[in-house]
């Protein structure tokens, strides 16, 4: 038996300046829809985590902080030995504010303005706005396709191949032998690799044996960076705070610097460093835990919509807390769906379109039992009034 944690209490997080819930007018147009759709989770972080942040507070003092220090690199060692199996050098670490910061900033070490970057498809948000702000272009491959990616890769002015591992939105996760074969490709091809790995953590035990590889397992001789963080599986992005190892130590020199003195971002934020080292010295339990309870509720959304729609054959995915949901043997057109979600069923659920692939939608079920249910029997009852097919 694991931990009485609780994960079926409702945490009201209305009024807390959240994305999720506060902030879902932003982006559907509407005020007090129920939320299923940036990927953080409706629960409290680990009871242990939050036992060292109020630790933390009541020492009192919140001066000029640094992460370049035995508590923190220890505290990574251990996550990645217990873990993963993987010995890591702390020697290779290095710091930024977010997951995405750092691959900005990698982009623009790596890359010159129009230099293709090439990632799977379908392909996170944060990901194309990265890349596509920058200047550079987004060459997508379809997940699986190694053809495709070869193709990409060899192509003279592709610079990067920026891997999500596993991959969000679909939450596959790579086998050894893939990522083996695509470190070969990137190689051959003098592609460097950024793996985002912020969601290994969450790999699923279904039976079947699948297990996060960290890249540095698979690098080789090519440029890479494995960029991640525990606030997705421990849930505190709001402490803001990532770590990614760089195997070039040029390349370490030069992130340092850019994020030290051309960004300005010597100090990292205390509470953040205080999380992460609770969680990865403490949290495996916690962690264990809300991941079985997630599984539970992507079963129950396998369970509905096997029942409503045996045609589409949904499976859980291998990673994560995100269903994503293939509509297309529907005929579900995505304006029509949305419009029934929105405005009769009074729910927010991502259409595949913000990720490259309309007539899929991405629906988060990081929450209480009783508001997945929720969500899924709107899903289901806006399917069956749009559906064509």
């Amino acid at each position: 038996m694991g931990a009485p944690y609780d994960f079926d209490t409702v945490v009201d997080r209305r009024g807390t300046w959240c994305v999720q819930w506060d902030g879902v007018a932003d982006r559907f147009g509407v005020d007090g829809l129920l939320p299923f759709t940036i990927s953080d989770m409706d629960f409290a972080t680990a009871p242990e985590v939050l036992a060292a942040l109020r630790a933390r507070l009541d020492h009192g003092v919140f001066g000029y902080t640094t992460w370049q220090q035995d508590d923190f690199r220890s505290a990574i060692a251990h996550w990645y030995a217990t873990r993963y199996g993987t010995e890591i050098d702390t020697g290779q670490l290095v710091y930024g504010p977010s997951v995405l910061s750092q691959l900005s900033q990698l982009l623009q070490m790596w890359t010159g303005e129009g230099d293709g970057v090439v990632v799977h498809t379908p392909v996170y948000d944060g990901f194309r706005k990265a890349i596509t702000g920058l200047g550079r272009e987004l060459r997508g491959v379809p997940v699986g396709d190694e053809e495709a990616l070869e193709r990409e890769l060899a192509r003279p002015d592709a610079k990067v191949l920026v891997l999500c591992s596993p991959h969000n939105p679909t939450g596959r996760v790579w086998t050894a032998d893939e990522l083996a074969r695509t470190a070969a490709l990137a190689e051959r091809y003098g592609v460097a690799v950024i793996s985002d790995e912020i969601h290994a953590d969450f790999v699923h035990d279904d039976g079947a044996g699948r297990v996060h590889v960290p890249w540095t397992r698979v690098a080789g001789e090519g440029r890479w960076a494995l960029i991640t963080s525990g606030s997705k599986a421990f849930n505190f992005p709001a402490l803001t705070g990532s770590y990614g190892f760089l195997g070039d130590p040029g390349d370490r020199a030069e992130f340092l610097r850019r994020m030290e003195t051309a960004e300005g971002l010597a100090s990292p934020a205390v509470l953040s460093l205080t999380a992460h080292i609770a969680a990865y010295r403490e949290g495996a339990a916690w962690l264990d835990a809300v991941r079985g309870y997630v599984a539970g509720n992507l079963g129950l959304v396998a369970e509905r919509l096997g029942a409503a729609f045996p045609e589409l054959g949904w499976v859980p995915p291998q990673a994560g807390y995100l269903a994503w949901i293939d509509l297309r043997p529907l005929g579900v057109e995505e304006s029509a769906l949305q419009r029934v979600l929105v405005e009769r069923e009074k729910v927010a659920i991502m259409g595949g379109s913000v990720y490259g692939a309309p007539g899929f939608v991405r629906l988060n079920v990081g929450c209480p039992r009783g508001k997945a249910e929720l969500g899924v029997e709107a899903l289901v009852r806006a399917v069956g009034a749009v559906r064509t097919v």
